[in-house]
């Protein structure tokens, strides 16, 4: 993609998550790798909803400035990704409600509920808390960008990447719409499990089409990824689960309601 349709892509992707309310106020940062060695990404302190195509910064893989603009302060969980994924050349950071409600709770998104999560993009790991914009946010990512395509992060937020800017914010949206019916169905008494046997077939047509590996099997139940970890049994969360009465629940749900 050329540098001009990138900055007009990311400005429309920023809009849309600001928007949706994915971000509030200067969070979130967006990016799409313009070719081996530049990155094109939003600004620092700057709304996600109102910036402009003059205002982005462009810098190298390591985050030096190639332009007199200064990237987002977390820029580094972007370069990582690009480093560890060559086949990514677009990143979506941002704080939507749901998906960080799961974060804060100390809750992946692992749960085998639904065939097309499972088919597109599988499960999404919760990462260590790491203070942002430091080297412990992205230690933190570090042992799960290669085989997943999103990731909550502890007390923080979500990520997610693909081929295109897109991919990227279909796959952040995604894990939201996802993190939302899991909650909702949490206040209806809980959420069933697909069974066995019609995970193993989503997660083959999956592997056959290319849409992941089979490093990602951690919706696979029973399945252990090289480090020994199952992802279905919930050992990819990291801190405490919290327990909520159903009346709980739905009374959370209605001020986010309101406040939204």
């Amino acid at each position: 993609m050329d540098e001009s349709s990138a900055r007009k892509l990311i400005i429309e992707v920023g809009k849309l998550l600001y928007e949706r309310s994915y971000v509030v106020s200067s969070d979130g940062n967006v990016s799409i790798r313009l070719d081996e060695n530049r990155v094109l990404a939003t600004p620092t302190m700057t709304c996600k909803g109102r910036m402009t195509e003059d205002c982005l910064a462009i810098t190298d893989l390591d985050g030096n400035p190639l332009n007199d603009k200064k990237a987002a302060s977390e820029l580094a969980m972007h370069t990582l990704i690009y480093k560890m994924r060559p086949d990514i050349k677009a990143v979506c950071h941002a704080h939507p409600p749901h998906g960080t409600a799961f974060a804060v709770a100390g809750l992946a998104i692992d749960a085998p509920i639904l065939s097309e999560v499972i088919l597109t993009l599988g499960c999404v790991p919760l990462t260590a808390y790491g203070t942002p914009s430091t080297s412990e946010l992205t230690d933190g990512m570090k042992p799960f960008v290669e085989h997943h395509n999103a990731l909550l992060m502890a007390n923080h937020g979500a990520v997610a990447y693909g081929a295109d800017l897109w991919q990227a914010f279909d796959r952040l949206e995604t894990l939201e719409h996802t993190a939302k019916i899991a909650i909702l169905a949490r206040s209806l008494g809980g959420a069933n499990d697909l069974p066995k046997d019609a995970i193993s077939k989503l997660i083959n047509i999956r592997e056959k089409a290319g849409y992941l590996t089979e490093k990602a099997r951690c919706q696979a139940c029973g399945y252990l990824d090289d480090a020994g970890i199952s992802c279905a049994t919930g050992e990819h969360s990291n801190g405490s689960k919290i327990s909520l009465s159903r009346e709980e629940l739905i009374e959370l749900l209605a001020q986010a309601a309101n406040v939204g």
